[in-house]
């Protein structure tokens, strides 16, 4: 829960303003300070602001909205689940630094959402018996190799279900991200999966409860996958689909992504191919050659004590730099220029620049690492 039950319960009620979605609804919070000040400001005020206009402002007047939040913060506390506001520091940080990020995130399971590292799998509905034997073979693998991993999917018919049967069956800890909220599960044929995912990883949705699976929903929630993850891999899928979707998704975020290859007669194996031809995808045929892609193998510089001289005559922003990537082992290109708060323009000019006196290396997905 957050710290401030108030600030939930006006966060609720903001997001059910139809027409405001995160993006903007993270703009009136930047402007007016909290939801609970939003909600206490002049329609007429909220008018001014760009894309609110007079109709989305009379919606902070509307009492019944925080009559719906109660309700929710209510079933929350009956069922054990966690609600995770966007500023608070139990927010899963990879998810927080996307611009479209949920305003809020509810969660019930038994694995926590800061400190892990996450893999998606995703992929087709109408997954083949190859998809199934690539999940198995590179999960089985995964668990001898990097245990603590977290696997992520939409506990969808197909791939999504079979990475999170998977995931249980070689004890690797499991997340779902659902496009309903948590008074329920779709397709209700996977309850039992979901139960025995709350413990061993958990189920996490930015939707209240009483909302149906619409269509809409599962596209949006695709980003939820996408940005939690570090590293998104789609298994099986066809030239279109929701799983390309998802690939494009991290891609936009400067995410990791993968790919199976498949035949070139096989239909679900359309989009992978494709992908990888395009290089929006990096091949990828086992766990051991993912690990080593994203330097994740036990003895990668990212696993241990960097050593390494630093030369004197560095800049106070190289410096800067150049510890924290020794503090993180690597950060992505957007993480650096919030934590030096050095323009990306200026940025990108001195990572080369470490990058030519061989003490930075850049990777796929705007990541960056010390050489």
């Amino acid at each position: 829960m957050p710290t401030n039950t108030e600030t939930l319960r006006y966060a609720i009620a903001l997001c059910r303003i139809k027409g405001i979605g995160d993006v903007l609804a993270r703009k009136l919070i930047e402007n007016f300070g909290s939801p609970e000040a939003i909600f206490r400001e002049k329609p007429d005020t909220l008018a001014l602001i760009p894309r609110i206009g007079t109709q989305l402002a009379l919606g902070v007047t509307d009492r019944s909205l925080l009559e719906i939040a109660d309700k929710e913060i209510a079933f929350i506390s009956q069922n054990g689940i966690d609600s995770f506001y966007f500023e608070d520091e139990e927010y899963p940080e990879q998810l927080r630094d996307c611009t479209d990020a949920p305003l809020l995130l509810f969660y019930k399971g038994e694995t926590e959402l800061k400190g892990k590292r996450f893999v998606s799998m995703v992929g087709t509905r109408s997954c083949t018996q190859y998809g199934i034997d690539l999940i198995e073979n590179f999960l089985q693998e995964m668990a001898a190799l990097a245990p603590e991993v977290v696997i992520v999917s939409g506990l969808a018919y197909g791939i999504d279900v079979n990475a999170h049967k998977s995931a249980l069956k070689n004890g690797l800890s499991t997340i779902g991200v659902l496009a309903h909220g948590l008074d329920r599960i779709y397709p209700y044929v996977h309850r039992q999966i979901a139960k025995q995912m709350l413990e061993q990883g958990g189920l996490l949705t930015e939707y209240l409860s009483e909302t149906n699976p619409d269509r809409g929903n599962f596209l949006a929630r695709n980003r939820i996958i996408a940005g939690l993850s570090d590293a998104t891999i789609v298994v099986e899928s066809a030239d279109k689909g929701g799983s390309i979707v998802t690939a494009n998704i991290a891609n936009t975020y400067g995410r990791d992504v993968f790919a199976f290859p498949g035949r070139t007669s096989d239909r679900y194996s359309e989009g992978c191919n494709r992908l990888i031809r395009q290089n929006r995808a990096a091949l990828i045929t086992g766990a051991s050659d993912f690990l080593e892609l994203m330097n994740w193998l036990p003895d990668s510089p990212g696993e241990q004590e960097i050593q390494m001289e630093i030369p004197f005559d560095l800049s106070s922003e190289e410096q800067q730099i150049v510890e924290l990537l020794t503090r993180y082992g690597e950060m992505h290109l957007n993480r650096l220029v919030v934590e030096t708060e050095i323009p990306i323009s200026e940025l990108t000019g001195i990572l080369m620049e470490l990058e030519f006196r061989n003490m930075v290396r850049p990777y796929p997905g705007g990541m960056y690492r010390l050489k």
